[in-house]
């Protein structure tokens, strides 16, 4: 077997917007879609991301442990700046930090089971060639 994707879930009131970022902030390529989910790839990279309509009404209280991760050589500014998107957008964002080179933020009217992480480009230095 060969890694494909990885999904996560969406408060379907949020979908949208949150399928408006990917493209629009990260210049993710729509793969493919159906009524209750989508499939998305990020052009250089080769794992797509899978987002799933999900109405569950309790949120996943331990999701800061559940990341879809990027690089930044900036990770707090770009997670700022994905923040005031969203908030322009009528969303509440938080942004926190895991360490002074990890930080997290959350869309929790959106985001069922994950948060969005940006790191510093050395975290993923793992000195391992594959």
């Amino acid at each position: 077997m060969r890694f494909n994707h990885v999904a996560n879930r969406l408060h379907p009131a949020r979908f949208e917007t949150v399928v408006e970022m990917l493209p629009g902030q990260f210049g993710f390529v729509v793969l493919r879609r159906t009524e209750r989910a989508i499939w998305l790839r990020q052009p250089g990279t080769d794992v797509d991301l899978q987002f799933s309509h999900s109405k569950t009404a309790n949120r996943d209280a331990d999701k800061l442990r559940s990341q879809v991760s990027f690089l930044s050589d900036t990770p707090r500014e770009a997670l700022e700046a994905l923040a005031d998107w969203a908030r322009s957008r009528g969303m509440q964002a938080v942004v926190g930090a895991y360490s002074d080179r990890e930080f997290w933020l959350d869309l929790p009217e959106a985001f069922v089971d994950f948060v969005i992480e940006a790191m510093r480009p050395e975290l993923a230095e793992y000195g391992v060639e594959v």
